[in-house]
């Protein structure tokens, strides 16, 4: 397990992050309300969401450059500015949930004020972001990873109704504007913004931390072999991901659902769904998922937000860099960071609060998918190194079925 977790890269941290707190409370909720007939959704979104990561991760191999810095290259100043302060307000928003979600998760294991313990989840976080240097830090999220599969677990331990499983899988059902409310939660939280630029980013990372390797525009005879390795990991990372989120969504129909309970209010609601494996602990593997999956994935919440403000203003941005050396691209982490923090005093329940984040994600990726569809052809960003027609395809497949079912939950 250990070489594989090595040999993995950008793409495998980019999926565990995709199942952030906001993903666990948003399959469980689908789970919970809808039971088994929203699988299907699960399905769909691999495939797209592995292609959208893949051309991310091109357009970054490509040029040397992440999303932000070739959308100031093509777009004007204004269109760039406000695709990108789209994603500081939807990872902001994110960030809060998610930290928010922690400290209540904890709360219900130490008994401590969870506002206390968001801050020191927010402190914490913001330390290892500044402190640890990239290839150490890059080693932690990969490790972090693992507690996802604690959730797989409980599919052993429940009562399965196999039929409706298969047909959730298989076959689209929408029976209500709540429903459909849920299906844009899910893209939204599974094809979600700041895994676009994260994973751009990383890309640029990786020429970096590797002397001598440059954009494939500039070393044309590494694109065959760099390719094939983004393809494998970028699909291998969703797949992951998508297990999880898959589980998620069986354990809480088989338990919450089948129980009559299909609104998750609170964090121990959440939880309730864990009881037949873990009984009494159920709270604490509850708060272990969500901590370590938080941990996971506010630095690159944060981490995305910073390396897009950064290339809009030509600031340098890596976490790799000293922080002194990048004060601007610190900054920003910082900021939103401490942004996320003081959503924790909403009156919104931190579960429902990383629900409607999920919402949001949903609603905002589709400016920016048709921003990246349009930088993945151009010749003036990719060179000889367009994405091909079956990428293409995908790619705009994806943009037009999240408009769709954001169109239709207004609609409605």
């Amino acid at each position: 397990m250990s070489t594989i977790i090595h040999d993995f890269g950008p793409g495998l941290v980019t999926g565990a992050a995709d199942d952030d707190p906001s993903g666990i409370a948003t399959y469980s909720q689908a789970g919970a309300q809808c039971g088994t007939s929203l699988l299907w959704t699960l399905v769909l979104t691999y495939p797209l969401m592995s292609v959208v990561q893949l051309i991310s991760a091109q357009i970054g191999r490509v040029t040397g450059h992440g999303l932000a810095t070739n959308m100031k290259r093509i777009f004007p100043a204004e269109i760039a500015m406000g695709l990108v302060g789209l994603l500081f307000i939807a990872n902001t928003i994110n960030i809060g949930a998610d930290l928010a979600a922690m400290g209540s998760s904890a709360a219900l294991v130490v008994g401590l004020p969870a506002h206390s313990l968001t801050i020191g989840f927010a402190a914490v976080s913001l330390l290892l972001q500044v402190l640890v240097p990239y290839h150490s830090y890059a080693r932690f999220l990969k490790w972090l990873t693992l507690a996802l599969f604690s959730y797989i677990a409980l599919l052993f331990t429940v009562r399965l109704d196999w039929r409706a499983i298969a047909t959730g899988l298989v076959l689209p059902h929408v029976n209500n504007r709540a429903a459909l409310v849920t299906i844009v939660a899910i893209f939204g939280t599974t094809i979600s913004p700041y895994l676009f630029f994260w994973q751009s980013a990383q890309e640029v990372e990786e020429i970096k931390d590797h002397p001598g390797e440059g954009p494939l525009d500039e070393q044309r005879g590494a694109a065959a072999h760099e390719f094939a390795r983004m393809r494998i990991d970028t699909w291998s990372g969703m797949a992951l991901s998508n297990i999880v989120a898959i589980a998620i969504m069986i354990g809480t129909a088989a338990t919450l659902h089948a129980a009559g309970k299909t609104s998750i209010e609170t964090a121990a609601d959440a939880a309730g769904a864990l009881e037949p494996i873990a009984g009494h602990f159920s709270f604490l593997l509850f708060s272990l998922g969500v901590i370590g999956t938080g941990l996971l994935a506010v630095p690159v919440l944060a981490g995305s937000t910073a390396y897009a403000v950064a290339e809009l203003r030509g600031w340098r941005s890596s976490l790799g860099s000293r922080f002194h050396d990048a004060e601007g691209f610190y900054a920003i982490i910082i900021v939103a960071t401490l942004f996320g923090v003081a959503i924790d005093w909403s009156p919104l329940d931190p579960i429902r609060a990383l629900f409607w984040s999920a919402v949001l994600n949903g609603i905002i990726a589709v400016p920016l998918l048709v921003g990246i569809m349009i930088l993945a052809v151009n010749p003036r960003v990719m060179g000889g190194f367009p994405i091909g027609r079956t990428m293409r395809l995908t790619g705009w497949a994806t943009t037009i079925v999240m408009a769709f079912a954001v169109g239709a939950m207004f609609v409605l």
